[in-house]
């Protein structure tokens, strides 16, 4: 399985909201769909953040 990365999850997001807008999806797959991209925001969030703390580390070492 490939790794996970941001760009990988905010695609596979991208994938999943088309297709719920698309109205393509039965019940019991929109249910899979939404808790998969609960789990994907929620990676997204915390990359976000991890990469944020990082950032502001560098930036004060460089004061």
């Amino acid at each position: 399985m490939e790794k996970l990365t941001y760009t990988s999850a905010k695609k596979e997001l991208e994938a999943i909201v088309a297709s719920i807008e698309s109205g393509e999806l039965d019940v019991d797959a929109l249910t899979d769909k939404v808790k998969r991209a609960s789990e994907l925001i929620t990676f997204c969030k915390d990359k976000l953040t991890k990469t944020d703390k990082e950032l502001q580390k560098l930036l004060e070492e460089l004061d």
